[in-house]
């Protein structure tokens, strides 16, 4: 285990709880990379396989949670993908 991953993942794991809150808040997904959510669901998967396959140890917790949070906000984009779309067809 190194301090670096664990501040890592602590720093990124800090920003998705803002995140899934305004996405959820304003029900809209604008400005968001379905892409780069989806990379970044891949890369926390890809951390916890290590972990599981190399290294166990407890920061597959921090691996898993922000995998969690990423994953919550890409459903509520999946979700809300309808008002951005509603939106863009309304005039006004």
């Amino acid at each position: 285990m190194s301090p670096f991953e664990i501040g890592m993942l602590l720093c990124f794991g800090a920003s998705w709880p803002f995140a899934v809150y305004k996405t959820w808040q304003t029900k809209t997904c604008k400005g968001k990379s379905f892409v780069f959510l989806w990379l970044v669901v891949i890369g926390y998967i890809s951390g916890m396989l290590h972990k599981i396959y190399f290294h166990y140890d407890w920061v597959i917790v921090l691996y898993a949670l922000n995998g969690l949070l990423v994953s919550i906000d890409l459903a509520l984009c999946y979700r809300y993908r309808a008002n951005d779309t509603a939106a863009l067809s309304t005039p006004g």
